[in-house]
């Protein structure tokens, strides 16, 4: 329903007044990231005790779970995520603040999932009493992606505007939505759409000075097929391209149930694990992939996107990278034409960025990079260790520095302060 000019401006004051009195919550009582999150959404299977499930998700790199059960459950969870080095957020959705857990190994509480503008009235005070009863504490809240219906799921005409009141009225210490770009062989490609709502998740979280998540798939159902471990890497990249600093499995196990209208979304049982409890090929998968994310994370938690530069198959490089620390790409005359995502940031010790990612997901890409200083100068975050190391030419007998992307991949790169 849309409401009057009168009734607008009434709205926009309340807002503002709204907004004034939560700019005064103490910092101390806000949640502060201190490390790169890599989360388990679903996180026990049917089978198998707390100790070795979770044994299991720490071996495969996953650095947070988002925690379900009773009370004395997810006690028994958060225990042992503290001593396995994780950290925990639990899912207490019907509970109110005053009854929230305290636990060492408590990130906060997931308050709600995929919300429209009419909700968000009732969950600004819930968030409010989170940093006033639990101070420190994330209260979640995941937000629709762009593709839900305007107004009937997100209460909006444009997904923009959907996110621009939450922000506005509701007091997260971290913005998170989900989306699951299709990979569908013979269908539109979504990717791009799926980087749109990143973009709008990196500037709404820029604004606020705040990290945003994103949940990503790596199973089938419904409409989705099954991802490739270059398609899981394409979109945990794409996220980092944009500066998210957490990403959520959808799912860990493998959901064991029918959705609307009772449809079996899920009968593939092609999550991380299946309910059961056995391990699919996305185990070592995901392991690998978080592994290298987690090698990344120490330096990517200290830096602040500045750009996001899509170079398509159509585009010069040299005209879109104009003003940031990566020149030009520069190719063989047998190449093809690169297609890439370039995320551009600001080191908090002021040093330059670059994050280069392959937007293939099936074929690997070798440009050829002219960063604006000397290559001597410049160094990568090596994914194995997470050190920073010398830069290297992959192929030194070609002419200039070229570098090989996998297909999804995406290399980090620093380089020095600009004088």
């Amino acid at each position: 329903m849309r409401i009057g000019w009168l009734g607008g401006i009434v709205a926009s004051l309340l807002t503002l007044a709204a907004t004034a009195e939560r700019n005064d919550v103490k910092d101390d009582a806000r949640f502060k990231q201190d490390r790169f999150a890599l989360i388990v959404y679903n996180d026990m299977p049917a089978e198998g005790t707390i100790e070795e499930r979770y044994r299991e998700i720490a071996d495969a790199n996953f650095t947070v779970v988002l925690v379900s059960g009773d009370e004395a459950t997810m006690r028994k969870k958060m225990d042992v995520c503290q001593k396995l080095g994780m950290a925990a957020i639990t899912l207490q959705l019907d509970e109110t603040p005053a009854n929230y857990m305290e636990h060492p190994a408590c990130w906060g509480y997931g308050v709600r999932d995929e919300p429209g503008v009419k909700d968000f009235p009732d969950l600004a005070p819930i968030i409010d009493e989170i940093h006033a009863k639990r101070p420190g504490r994330l209260g979640l809240i995941n937000l629709f992606p762009s593709y839900a219906a305007p107004w009937a799921q997100l209460g909006a005409e444009t997904y923009e505007e959907y996110v621009r009141l939450f922000m506005e009225q509701v007091d997260v210490d971290v913005l998170s939505m989900d989306h699951y770009p299709r990979f569908r062989p013979g269908e539109p490609d979504t990717r791009d759409a799926y980087c749109a709502d990143l973009d709008v998740m990196r500037r709404h979280s820029l604004k606020k000075g705040i990290p945003f998540w994103n949940c990503f798939n790596v199973m089938p159902y419904g409409p989705h097929t099954d991802p490739t471990e270059a398609q899981m890497r394409w979109q945990m990249h794409a996220s980092v391209a944009y500066g998210a600093r957490g990403l959520i499995y959808f799912c860990y196990v493998t959901p064991n149930g029918r959705g609307p209208g009772g449809i079996f979304e899920f009968p593939k049982g092609g999550a991380v694990i299946t309910a059961e409890g056995l391990r699919t090929r996305h185990y070592e998968q995901g392991k690998r992939l978080n592994r290298a994310l987690k090698n990344l994370g120490p330096t990517l938690m200290k830096l602040t996107s500045t750009k996001v530069i899509r170079i398509t198959p159509d585009d010069e490089p040299k005209e879109k990278l104009a003003g940031t620390p990566l020149v030009d790409l520069l190719r063989e005359g047998y190449d093809p034409r690169y297609d890439v995502l370039v995320g551009v940031f600001k080191h908090e010790d002021d040093r330059r960025a670059v994050f280069l990612m392959n937007y293939h997901f099936a074929y690997t890409q070798w440009p050829t990079v002219v960063f604006d200083v000397p290559a001597g100068e410049v160094v990568e975050v090596s994914q194995e260790t997470g050190g920073e190391v010398p830069l290297l030419d992959d192929s030194p007998e070609l002419d200039g520095m070229q570098l090989s992307l996998d297909a999804g991949q995406g290399r980090l790169f620093l380089l020095p302060a600009k004088e």
